[in-house]
């Protein structure tokens, strides 16, 4: 569904926004790129693609971890390398972090928009918290966010809807006044079983699938592009006129 044909239903009641950060914010695969590499090269492993990385990653660092190494193992391999592959993948990437990673168009301008609309902004990730906040720091983008939940964080990471849920709770707001945006059919499905609206971006990971076959209130092009909806539709929602 096209972001211009929600704005009445679902993001009229916003006031906070949940915002995921590899593949939304930021360009993160040259860091996995590095520090998968270098974890591989400690295991005698050929090197892989940037490509392919983007492909894995999403669904937090054990998953991630995993795929890697079933690309040379079978699972009893796999995990019989995993403890020693987690620990030289994380050592690596700590040393590292935001190094090689890069903003996406409009990401600062579309944060301070929001902020400047009223919005309260958690961040929401996938990724180890002791990588996410760093990183986001190192970014600048850390003064952006009242809350910032890691993969790591709580008990269950998306798609599980628990991370949304506390926002809400956090926020002491109702689901449905907490838009969710992310790249990822994580992000989407995490916030539909929250009871949140979702808007996507076009770029970004979602484990090699189109954004558009992700079920969500609109695609937006950038952040900047969806702070500007969410606060036009809002403006144009307490006028009687634009009402339906």
């Amino acid at each position: 569904m096209g972001a211009d044909t929600v704005q009445h239903q679902v993001l009229a009641g916003v006031r906070a926004a949940i915002i995921d950060l590899d593949g939304t914010m930021l360009d993160t695969v040259p860091d996995f790129h590095v520090a998968i590499n270098a974890m591989r090269a400690e295991l005698k492993l050929a090197s892989i693609s940037a490509e392919a990385i983007s492909l894995m990653i999403g669904k937090g660092s054990e998953n991630l971890i995993r795929t890697v190494l079933a690309l040379d193992f079978d699972p009893a391999g796999v995990e019989q390398r995993f403890d020693q592959a987690m620990d030289g993948y994380q050592r690596h990437y700590l040393a590292i972090n935001g190094q090689y990673s890069t903003l996406y168009p409009d990401v600062e301008a579309g944060l301070a928009a929001m902020k400047a609309a009223g919005l309260r902004l958690a961040c929401v990730t996938n990724k180890p918290i002791a990588f996410a906040l760093p990183l986001l720091k190192q970014k600048n983008l850390d003064r952006y966010f009242e809350i910032v939940y890691g993969g790591d964080s709580l008990a269950r990471k998306k798609p599980d809807p628990l991370p949304m849920l506390q926002v809400c709770r956090d926020f002491d707001l109702a689901p449905a006044k907490v838009v969710a945006i992310g790249d990822s059919s994580n992000d989407a499905q995490a916030a539909r079983a929250a009871g949140c609206p979702v808007l996507t971006v076009p770029y970004g990971y979602n484990h090699g699938h189109s954004i558009h076959d992700t079920d969500s209130d609109g695609i937006v092009n950038t952040l900047l592009d969806a702070a500007l909806l969410i606060r036009d539709t809002r403006a144009n929602l307490t006028l009687p006129h634009t009402l339906s």
